[in-house]
This record gives structure tokens, sequence and C-alpha cells, in this order.
């Protein structure tokens, strides 16, 4: 017999009502989503509680942590603050999609701003200078922020040369990354930028662009909705 969708509600508020960041609250967290769809369909649960969805296979770890109301953890995602690493900040409704890795060492910090939404594979590795994401933005698959490089002085192995940095990385409000796009050191995104897949970003974008390319360029200008009326 097939058991009335209202019922799977009941269940899954019931149990959300203890979801937390612990093992019992983690446990609450798996029971209230056995009667629901995987992926997507467990983004519902997070606005069932305000400390939000945290999958059971979601890891964190860390001491200077700060997660806002109804955020979602996916299956896998990794917050990792290492040894001098600074703050990690989720705003409020922040989704991170399964396997997305963030990480905070010697200087680094990463805070991502409200409703921003990160699909699965993405990589935020905070090293020598922050890595700061805006409001409400919208990001592919395996996209990766590094705040930091490598020397490479001859005559020291690869492994042992000192990280150095730019500076840190900027994002404003309300830009789209395509697939697999990367942002390096030093890097400023203006609000409403779009990057197209595959880009690798080492130089500022400014507002509103649309950029491409290895190295990416600002290509064109988005249209406002004058524009685009007018080519309708």
């Amino acid at each position: 017999m097939k058991i009335p969708s209202r019922l799977y509600s009941i269940w899954a508020r019931f149990w959300m009502r203890f979801a937390g960041y612990g093992q019992t609250g983690r446990f609450c967290t798996w029971l209230a989503g056995i009667f629901m769809p995987p992926y997507y369909g467990r983004q519902a649960l997070a606005k069932l509680n305000p400390k939000g969805y945290i999958a059971p296979s979601a890891r964190i770890s860390g001491k200077n942590l700060a997660f806002g109301r109804h955020i979602f953890l996916d299956d896998r995602v990794l917050v990792y603050q290492g040894w001098e690493g600074r703050a990690v900040i989720l705003g409020d409704g922040v989704h991170l999609f399964r396997d997305t890795i963030i990480q905070v060492g010697s200087g680094g910090s990463v805070e991502i701003g409200a409703d921003t939404f990160i699909q699965p594979r993405c990589q935020f590795s905070a090293y020598k200078g922050p890595i700061t994401i805006g409001v409400g933005v919208q990001m592919a698959p395996n996209c990766c922020f590094y705040s930091y490089n490598h020397g490479f002085l001859e005559g020291t192995s690869m492994s042992n040369q000192p990280l150095q940095t730019k500076g840190g990385i900027q994002v404003g409000d309300d830009v789209w990354f395509g697939v697999g796009v990367t942002v390096l050191d030093g890097v400023t995104i203006g609000n409403g930028a779009v990057i197209a897949a595959g880009s690798v970003v080492t130089r500022a974008i400014p507002a509103n662009a649309i950029a491409s390319g290895v190295p990416a360029k600002a290509m064109r200008m988005r249209p406002t909705l004058v524009e685009a009326a007018e080519v309708a």
C-alpha cells in the first residue's frame, strides 16, 4: 500500500525539529530524509529548521565557523578549518551541493553570501588571503577558487616552495559561473558578471560583463531590459 505524501511531510517535519550539527541532530536529519527523494529533492528540508539541512555524510571541522539560517549541506560536503585558518561564514539559505570542499589555512578565510547556490564538486581553497562570494551567486559544477599560489624558484623542490598570493578573491552579488571555471588569487569580479564555462580568471572582471577564455576577458556587457526588448 502506498503511503500518502501527507504522511511523508508529517514525518519529515517531526524529525527536522531535532536536526542539528551534532551526531543526534544528524541522525534526526537522516530519519527526516528517509522518504524524501535524494539530491535536489531534499532542499525543502532545510526550510523546516533554522539550523538547516546537514547531510549525515557531510563533514564539518573547525571552531571558527558561522552558519546562517536554513542552509543546505548536501552529501559529502566538507568544511575544514586548518592550522591558523580564519573564519568560514555561510549566509542564510546558502546551498552547497554534494562533494563541494571548503578549506581554509594560514591567513585564509571563506565567506559565502546569502542565497548563493553552489553545485557539485566545487572547491574553495583559502590560504594567505580571503575568498568572499556575494549574495545570490549561481555556480555550476567543478568551479575552483584559489586565493594563493606556489612559488617556483629554481633550486628548491616544488613541495618546499613557499605559498604566495596577489591578494584575496572578491566576487560580487548575482554573479553566474559556468561549468569548470577557475578563479585565481588577486581577482575581483563585479556584481552581475557572467563567467563562461571553462574560463580561467586571472584579472578583474567588471560588473555586468560577460567574460570567457584562458585567461578570461570581458567580451561584452549584459544587455539591459530595454535592449533585450528591442531585440525581441
